[in-house]
């Protein structure tokens, strides 16, 4: 490798990646050159990884990974709004001008060149003084707000998150910043409900204990038409599998909120009788663009108020991207896995 060179992780297919070389990009007048500092190991590379990547556009032959917090290196004389050594976030399908990029951006890369720079639009500044370790969580964070704005959070509410992966607990941790005075999350790894309860969070472990009697214990209980239900108000899918939606069918109290942040891949029966007479509202995963869900995310990180940078707790270099990859897979021994450079 040369100084005309930089490493890049090309996806191949299931359980197949490679770092190659490739030239070093070439700065136009309108261009930014981004140096990248950390990518997150989000669940579609994991599920890309696994399966395939074109349920979500990580397409085969292309560099990818988008959680990623970058560092200007090189400003086209056009560009303006930016400083060398400037935080951004390469603002997914804008950053590469093809919304078919999303998921390809090339954050387990070394360098990203983005065309036609505009800030706020290409790329979103990040205050230098967050660290990097929490920084980073930027984007998977902004899920997590989007789900848990969609329950309508604040003081006084209640609310279950099913899954203490990275989203289940951004999406907790915002219910908590937002004034929800209780939030419990469900999830069968110990690994992470441990962590879950170092954030001030509730926590149950179906397989270890019922969890309807645990919900019922902490918020309480309502009479409904079909019998004594959990008292909670709100409730958020951070898993994308069927057991987060019978578990939400079997606690949701009348007038309960229900967001779907998880994705999921087969069909799910809901009773609708019981959505009538509940008057359950169930929503997807929120509407917020990315650039609006910052400022509170970054208010919260700079806050002090939560550990963030202790959710990341694997980090792995350039080359050993496809062993990140792996790492993700393990719920029981992992939170967040990063590729630093």
């Amino acid at each position: 490798m040369n100084r005309k060179d930089y490493r890049a992780a090309i996806y191949r297919g299931p359980g197949k990646v490679e770092v190659v070389d490739l030239p070093y990009p070439e700065c136009g007048d309108d261009d930014v050159i981004l140096k990248n500092l950390a990518c997150g190991v989000c669940g579609s590379d994991i599920h890309a990884w696994n399966h395939g990547g074109d349920d979500h556009m990580i397409w085969a032959d292309h560099e990818f990974g988008h959680e990623v917090l970058s560092e200007v290196v090189e400003i086209g004389k056009n560009v303006t709004g930016l400083a060398l050594g400037d935080h951004v976030f390469p603002n997914q399908g804008q950053a590469l001008r093809d919304m078919n990029r999303m998921a390809t951006v090339g954050g387990f890369s070394e360098y990203i060149r983005v065309p036609q720079c505009e800030v706020g639009y290409s790329v979103l500044p990040i205050d230098n003084a967050i660290p990097v370790r929490e920084a980073v969580l930027i984007e998977p964070f902004v899920v997590g707000t989007r789900g848990a704005l969609t329950l309508e959070p604040g003081p006084g509410k209640t609310a279950v998150v099913f899954g203490a992966g990275i989203i289940g607990m951004s999406a907790a941790i915002m219910l908590k910043w937002y004034g929800c005075d209780k939030v419990m999350v469900v999830d069968l790894s110990e690994f992470r409900l441990e962590k879950a309860r170092k954030f001030g969070l509730l926590t149950c472990n179906p397989a270890e204990e019922d969890l309807v009697e645990r919900a019922c214990a902490e918020f309480g209980t309502q009479q409904t038409f079909f019998g004594e239900r959990c008292g909670a108000d709100a409730y958020l899918d951070a898993i994308g599998l069927p057991v987060a939606i019978e578990n939400f069918a079997k606690l949701a109290g009348r007038g309960a909120r229900l967001a779907v942040v998880g994705v999921h891949h087969d069909k799910v029966p809901i009773d609708l009788l019981a959505l009538c007479y509940g008057n359950w509202k169930i929503g997807g995963c929120g509407d917020i663009p990315i650039e609006d869900a910052f400022p509170e995310i970054e208010a919260m990180m700079k806050s002090g108020r939560f550990d963030i940078g202790s959710l990341v707790t694997h980090e792995f270099g350039v080359e050993d991207v496809a062993e990140a990859l792996r790492q993700g897979c393990k719920p029981d021994e992992a939170q967040k896995v990063c590729v630093s450079f």
